[in-house]
């Protein structure tokens, strides 16, 4: 089937649904009424001879057919929206569009405050959506489309990912007042002690156990959540210990919290901004990101030193 005999923006209804995983959601996007989402994907499921959705719950369920189609659709999609953006140019008070951020449960606090009040003041349509992305999947996501900028650790990932460093400092140690360790403690005592760890994974060791590991040393991890506020919490009314970058324990340290120096000469934990190569020349894509890169600088030069 010839491109030019094919309604595109079907494919546009395609990538909306595949997003929001459901046709009410899919509709307010794109500004249209439900009916007319449901004509236009059973349109695209006859010319395509596949379901491409299925209804599972209240999810529409991606098939396998849609699976493979939504890199490439989403790269055709991307590669229009370019060609308008640059022969247009970019302006933020007119722009309609959703950006979605890959950020871990410590940076959204510290960032997303600060950027979505820029946003409500000088790009009222521009949305952003903030996802934790599996690392081993973070190239793919970014070169598909689906994921436009990503902040995680030094990761090894293909040419065509480009990144900067944005956040760097030493680790801490966050106690509540009052505890054992709080007026001294040095490294056999840190690993006597029990421990929180912050991590979406089911299992694995945080960063800060490499770089013990490494040295032949081993903590006990007692408690181990999704969320800093969280571990945070459970710090004030027990005695396990929260490891975390300098950086964050800044923000969210709270009164009745001590904060420590790692007692350990480990490298400090480097974050990198990530984004595709190809949305380098993207004016919507390039404003956002020197926005990003304008806030995780101020947390960088407002890092308390411990």
């Amino acid at each position: 089937m010839h491109v030019s005999r094919f309604d595109l923006n079907l494919f546009v209804v395609f990538d909306a649904i595949y997003t929001e995983g459901s046709l009410t959601r899919a509709a307010k996007v794109l500004n249209l009424t439900q009916p007319a989402v449901s004509h236009a994907l059973g349109r695209l499921r006859d010319r395509l001879g596949d379901p491409l959705f299925v209804r599972q719950g209240s999810r529409m369920v991606p098939t396998a057919r849609a699976r493979a189609m939504v890199s490439p659709v989403r790269h055709a999609l991307g590669g229009f929206q370019r060609c308008l953006s640059e022969e247009g140019g970019f302006d933020p008070t007119e722009a309609e569009r959703t950006f979605v951020l890959g950020l871990r449960d410590g940076l959204e606090g510290g960032l997303l405050p600060e950027l979505m009040g820029q946003l409500m003041d000088e790009a009222p349509g521009i949305r952003l959506q903030s996802l934790t992305i599996r690392r081993r999947q973070m190239a793919t996501e970014l070169a598909s489309g689906r994921l436009d900028l990503a902040c995680d650790v030094m990761l090894a990932l293909p040419e065509s990912i480009d990144h900067v460093p944005v956040l760097s400092g030493p680790m801490v140690v966050m106690m509540r007042d009052g505890h054992p360790l709080s007026s001294a403690m040095d490294l056999p005592a840190y690993l006597a002690a029990q421990h929180v760890l912050v991590s979406s994974r089911r299992e694995g060791p945080g960063l800060e156990d490499f770089g013990l590991a490494r040295q032949g040393y081993r903590r006990h991890i007692r408690l181990r959540c999704q969320h800093y506020q969280a571990a945070i919490s459970t710090v004030q009314k027990t005695d396990l210990l929260l490891t975390l970058p300098a950086t964050l324990a800044s923000r969210l340290s709270r009164q009745g919290l001590v904060l420590k120096p790692f007692p350990a000469d480990l490298p400090g934990l480097e974050m990198h901004l990530y984004w595709h190569r190809d949305q380098s020349g993207d004016p919507a894509h390039s404003w956002l990101r020197h926005k990003v890169l304008a806030l995780l600088k101020e947390q960088q030069e407002g890092q308390e030193t411990f």
